[in-house]
């Protein structure tokens, strides 16, 4: 939730001096925060007992997952935690296309709770309203309603008016200082807000209103139901890192991969009409994604293998080591040798000096490409990070136009253009 972050650097301004103030004795204590965790797990079954039983599902109507394979993909050598997950669909009606997106409601880390109710200085038994229903306890709606992690301007304007000592974030949150507030805020979450003025005081109405609510997660299908009809599949890199002495988690991807094995866990397709394969099976496609972004690259090979499609294949993988790094390699080097993937070409971007990346491979065959998409009417779709990638590949392919096109700057930009308006340049990047 979303993109989509394994390997994170600290670029914060400046750490500052933790201040971990003793709370009143309504505060639970470190032996009751064992007990409470107990108590967590034992009612986490019980958690989602408002999710639907009928289709269709949606936002206000998620089906009850259950999740039925976490397996990691990544090597043990990997700078990265990536896992393979699937939630069995059996008997419940749930269906989607490839190129959907799964939302899937995460339930924060326990452990994080008990420690904001402690510096809360409360017991988490006090009752709080959610976002939408009647109230429930602080300690629920801090593990499955509200987003207690990042932030919010509310809360830090909050901080800043109850606080003894935020003379430096009162000026951070000037207008003028927007980029250097961002900086400041970098592996900032609101427990370390707590800890670090202890004079700011919240009773737990207040506090959750300061709060927004959680949001579901959204994955790329990674799964066809053509194959799979009781399944869906997805992948997730795992966001661990230490940041102002702490280890921060992602919200989902951890709930994923360290406590949803026995509890359900709340979904619904979310339809991507603008990303589904082509009608046309023979119409031949151009797939990049790197990463995770391979996610619906899999799927649509399933399909296409599924339905015997007899348009050609072009996948475009990258990630930083072949030998640890190659999510799926098995199975798109099987799709090559059956002869589904007309071509794989991967990019390792720390198996030599100098980096390379998926967009160094499309110029290495730009003449290839270029035919493929004038000549044979193929479709380019891209897949994974916003911020870099999708904008270097965007620029790639409008100078493989240029180039092998023999247009103009202007034509090339036109030419690409009318690619998005037929549809055939799809992306869904995050």
């Amino acid at each position: 939730m979303q993109t989509r972050l394994a390997c994170v650097k600290s670029k914060a301004l400046r750490r500052l001096t933790r201040a971990r103030a003793r709370r009143n004795e309504s505060a639970p204590t470190p032996a009751n925060l064992i007990l409470r965790r107990s108590q967590t797990a034992a009612a986490q079954a019980q958690m989602f007992s408002s999710t639907a039983t009928a289709p269709p599902y949606s936002r206000a109507n998620p089906f009850p997952g259950k999740l039925v394979v976490n397996r990691r993909l990544s090597g043990a050598e990997s700078a990265k935690d990536t896992r393979h997950f699937e939630i069995d669909l059996t008997g419940w009606g749930l269906s989607y296309e490839v190129g959907d997106s799964l939302a899937v409601y995460a339930m924060n880390d326990p452990q994080l709770v008990d420690e904001m109710i402690h510096a809360l200085g409360t017991t988490g038994d006090e009752q709080v309203p959610r976002p939408k229903g009647p109230t429930t306890t602080l300690r629920e709606a801090l593990l499955r309603d509200y987003g207690i992690t990042q932030p919010t301007p509310k809360f830090l304007k909050a901080i800043i008016e109850r606080a003894n000592s935020s003379t430096l974030l009162k000026d951070l949150l000037q207008p003028k200082r927007k980029e250097d507030l961002d900086r400041y805020l970098w592996g900032m979450e609101v427990i370390d807000f707590l800890n670090e003025h202890p004079s700011a005081k919240f009773n737990p109405q207040e506090f959750v209103g300061l709060l927004t609510k959680l949001q579901p997660r959204l994955y790329s299908v990674a799964s066809s139901l053509k194959v799979y009809p009781e399944q869906v599949h997805f992948i997730v890199d795992v966001i661990r890192y230490e940041s102002h002495g702490r280890l921060r988690k992602g919200v989902a991807s951890s709930f994923l991969a360290e406590r949803a094995n026995d509890v359900p866990v709340p979904v619904f397709p979310s339809v991507a009409k603008h990303f589904h394969v082509p009608e046309d099976p023979n119409t031949p496609i151009i797939m990049v994604g790197p990463g995770t972004g391979v996610a619906p690259f899999r799927a649509y090979l399933q399909e296409r293998k599924a339905i015997g499609a007899r348009g050609k294949n072009w996948l475009f993988f990258g990630s930083q080591h072949e030998r640890c790094d190659f999510a799926y390699g098995e199975e798109f080097e099987a799709f090559k040798k059956e002869g589904i993937l007309t071509r794989l070409d991967c990019a390792w971007s720390r198996d030599q000096p100098e980096k390379i990346y998926v967009q160094h491979r499309m110029r290495d065959n730009a003449a290839e490409i270029w035919k493929w998409l004038d000549a044979d009417g193929a479709h380019f779709f891209v897949c994974g990070d916003a911020r870099r990638m999708a904008k270097d590949v965007d620029a790639t392919l409008r100078k493989i136009v240029q180039e092998q096109g023999g247009k103009s700057f202007e034509e090339a930009n036109q030419y690409v253009e009318k690619l998005k308006s037929e549809k055939r340049y799809k992306r869904d990047v995050y």
